[in-house]
């Protein structure tokens, strides 16, 4: 065989020559292999046989064609594809196209058996007498010619794909064979069909309906006879005769196609020279060519869609690595059917960017994710953003398209505080003593529970509230209410901080590059680490869903191009704190929204009851709110994009405006965030039946209380071994007024009973008179719109 290759254009010049004669005597027509009849010497010998050994057998590939992803009502979303082609049936292809196409391509495409005679003789009459090599191809070949390089390009085989269209008699005569195999094996109409929708007509447009849509905005079967003529004219030079590039070109190429139709009398004269008058560039009416999710109505969740589905777990379906998912999503014709509610989506693009105008100027901001507790559907995802300019999906985790580190969520951590604590048998109505802090003046939390100790810090942990509060009892109702730093502190200290740490990632609570938060007090409990709107609306929906906690997901099902469907996975769900405890968080963080929360006067919990929780961080750098009813958690971020200067001092959003909401001179949580959280849900929520929260257990209220020894008027040290004793950590804490000898234990926190284990802080009484220290003024009452920390009664910490 290698004897042959190196004589191959020698014995191919030959060869032909007896395919001329073979072609007049009807044996290629009949699909006969060439014989060696009449064949004298070797070369010629060798040449008959070579075609006879040619592979005849021709395999036709599904072609690649883009797929679908739609929201939950079926309406389009994107179309993924690596070539833009959509199947159609012929039957749905206008027969002006299909008349033009055969005119302008192969006249005689009905007549012939994959080898035109008159064409090819001529042809190879020319190439013989030492001419180049001409074309003659016949549609069949044509279609061979293309469906081996799409397949060769398919299959990432760069040198197949260029061997397919090389100008040699080898691949002629090749093409020619399996041209001849074609027609024995399928009909003209399905020949004509694969044809149309497989060839290239520019503008990065593959097959006919993808065309139609791209130059004209309307589908192949309503294609208009200079429409078809323009089309048609295309396929033989895609650049050069693209008629947004070269409109004059175009034109000229279309108006020979008609008179070629004129010519074979698929088109009447009248219909011609009218058709001629049209403007090309009249014609054609199309949006620039972009990107797939730069062309969809709903850009950064199409992004989502399209990086979870490459990089889920719950995505194995679709392959075992990113690029075998994309390849298929992109090349498959996939419906890739979502959970995106657009009434609700239309809701929250409209409401975010109500606040944060999308190109200001004043580096702010805004995404607001909503999900349905119990299912983990992510049903609405908006952004105040330009997606030609930022591609960065402030809403969702790196992998699928965020950035690397999320934004710091503030106070909306000190939930996770409070569930540790009732997960742990602490009673709703239990008091802890808080130390007092304000704005100017900081607690400092010491000592080896802090320091140096698992979860805490490397020193003393230094935590300011935003006014004047604390040196006293306070419930859990009211430190979660108001949102007190020193409230929040000291409760995580009680009850460990690695533990509220676990809490956060059994809800499913992560940074935005996957990773866990740092194992630090202050991660704990101030929302110092960074995470995203969507992870926090999850962990929040968990208590909505009693408990249970569903991993986001945007997909409902994928189904092939012949209606079968892939089997998907189930959300992954899994109850992860208890019934009891989710019920009793949610009653205690119906506060926020209540008279004296951080977020009073956004909603009216008595008509449709809801919960959640303001956040603001440090120097009110991002402004939270996160809060469900029964049916909906919504998580709103507002805040600067950028987060610090060049000199990595913090922005703030003190002295920043909010579109529509005005102006602020100290931005909290409950500021902007918590308005536009409660103005979302109330338009989405229209219509849904109005849902209870589960009260609380008397076992939620009660908790798993031991009864603590008295040890009331003890010195310290005996104190400390009576608790020990009882199986209780002690520690020795401030001073109080008590009737006990000064110098003893004049009351304890907690008091009267405390969780097996717990530190029971001692307070030292100073005797019946004042205490030392200074008893904090009363605040006084702020503004309205402060949250998060803040709300218009009283304003909590920066964390």
């Amino acid at each position: 065989m290698d004897g042959r290759a190196q004589n191959i254009p020698a014995v191919l010049r030959l060869l032909l020559g007896f395919v001329v004669l073979s072609t007049v005597a009807g044996l290629l027509v009949a699909g006969i292999a060439v014989p060696a009849i009449g064949a004298s010497g070797q070369a010629a010998k060798a040449g008959v046989d070579f075609f006879n050994e040619l592979p005849s057998d021709f395999e036709i590939s599904p072609l690649a064609q883009q797929s679908k992803i739609v929201d939950a009502d079926n309406k389009l979303i994107a179309n993924p594809y690596d070539e833009n082609r959509i199947i159609v049936k012929l039957n749905t292809i206008s027969k002006n196209m299909q008349n033009a196409q055969i005119a302008i391509e192969d006249a005689r495409f009905f007549e012939h058996g994959g080898l035109d005679p008159r064409g090819f003789t001529r042809a190879m009459i020319s190439n013989l007498k030492g001419g180049d090599v001409q074309g003659a191809s016949t549609l069949t070949q044509q279609y061979v010619k293309i469906t081996l390089q799409e397949q060769a390009l398919r299959a990432g085989d760069k040198e197949a794909a260029d061997a397919a269209v090389k100008k040699s008699y080898a691949r002629k005569v090749q093409e020619l064979k399996y041209a001849i195999n074609v027609e024995e094996n399928f009909t003209k109409q399905q020949i004509l069909e694969g044809y149309l929708n497989l060839v290239y007509y520019g503008d990065q447009a593959y097959g006919v309906e993808a065309a139609a849509i791209n130059y004209f905005g309307v589908h192949a079967s309503k294609l208009n006879l200079a429409q078809s003529a323009l089309l048609a004219g295309i396929v033989q030079q895609p650049t050069a005769y693209n008629p947004v590039i070269n409109p004059k070109q175009a034109q000229a190429r279309r108006d020979i196609v008609l008179t070629r139709m004129q010519q074979l009398g698929m088109a009447s004269a009248k219909d011609v020279a009218a058709a001629k008058k049209l403007d090309v560039k009249k014609m054609i009416k199309k949006t620039p060519v972009k990107g797939v999710c730069h062309r969809s109505s709903q850009p950064y969740f199409c992004a989502y869609v399209m990086g979870y589905l490459q990089h889920s777990p719950q995505m194995a379906v679709l392959g075992k690595t990113p690029e075998e998912r994309l390849k298929r999503i992109n090349q498959g014709g996939l419906t890739i059917r979502t959970t995106l509610d657009p009434a609700k989506q239309k809701i929250a693009q409209a409401e975010i960017t109500k606040a944060i105008p999308i190109g200001n100027k004043s580096n702010l901001g805004g995404a607001m994710s909503v999900v349905e507790p119990g299912t983990g559907k992510v049903l609405a995802m908006g952004q105040a953003a330009n997606f030609e300019k930022n591609q960065t999906n402030w809403n969702v985790d790196q992998v699928y398209g965020g950035g690397p580190y999320g934004y710091q969520f503030g106070s909306t951590a000190k939930m996770f505080g409070l569930v540790t604590a009732l997960e742990q048998g602490m009673p709703m109505n239990a008091t802890i003593n808080v130390p007092f802090a304000s704005n100017h003046q900081d607690h400092v939390f010491d000592g080896p529970k802090v320091v140096g100790a698992e979860c805490g810090a490397n020193e003393p942990w230094k935590v300011g509230n935003d006014y004047a509060i604390g040196g006293r009892q306070m419930s859990l109702a009211e430190g979660i209410s108001k949102s007190i730093n020193t409230w929040a502190a000291q409760l995580t200290i009680e009850v460990g901080p690695c533990n509220v740490l676990d809490t956060m990632k059994k809800m499913g609570l992560h940074m935005a590059n996957g990773k866990d938060f740092d194992r630090t007090i202050s991660n704990a409990t101030l929302g110092s680490g960074t995470t995203t709107p969507l992870d926090l609306a999850s962990a929040y929906a968990t208590l909505a869903a009693d408990g249970k906690y569903c991993e986001p997901s945007p997909i409902v099902s994928i189904t092939t191009p012949d209606k079968k469907e892939i089997k998907v996975p189930k959300t992954s769900c899994k109850q992860v704190i208890s019934k009891d405890t989710a019920n009793a968080a949610t009653d205690l963080l119906e506060g926020t929204l209540r008279n004296g929360g951080t977020a009073d006067g956004n909603w009216d919990v008595g008509a449709r009851p809801a919960a959640g929780k303001t956040g603001t961080t440090e120097k009110h750098n991002q402004a939270w709110f996160v809060g469900y009813t029964r049916q909906l958690a919504t998580a709103v971020w507002i805040g600067n994009v950028k987060v610090t200067d060049k000199n990595r001092k913090l922005y703030s959003l003190n002295g920043k405006c909010f579109g529509s909401y005005g102006c602020f001179g100290d931005v909290f949580g409950g500021t902007v965030s918590a308005p536009v959280w409660a103005s979302a849900m109330k338009k989405m929520s229209e219509g849904m039946e109005v849902k209870q929260f589960p009260a609380p257990s008397d076992k939620a209220r009660r908790g798993n209380l031991q009864d603590l020894p008295n040890v009331y008027g003890r010195s310290p040290g005996e104190a400390a071994a009576i608790l020990r004793d009882a199986g209780f950590d002690s520690r020795v804490g401030g001073y109080i007024s008590s009737n006990a000898p000064k110098g003893t234990v004049g009351g304890t926190s907690p008091s009267g009973g405390a969780l097996p284990g717990q530190t029971v802080t001692l307070l030292i009484s100073s005797g019946p008179a004042q205490q030392p220290d200074p008893k904090p003024s009363k605040p006084t009452k702020p503004g309205k719109g402060r949250g998060g920390g803040g709300g218009p009664t009283a304003p909590p910490g920066p964390g």
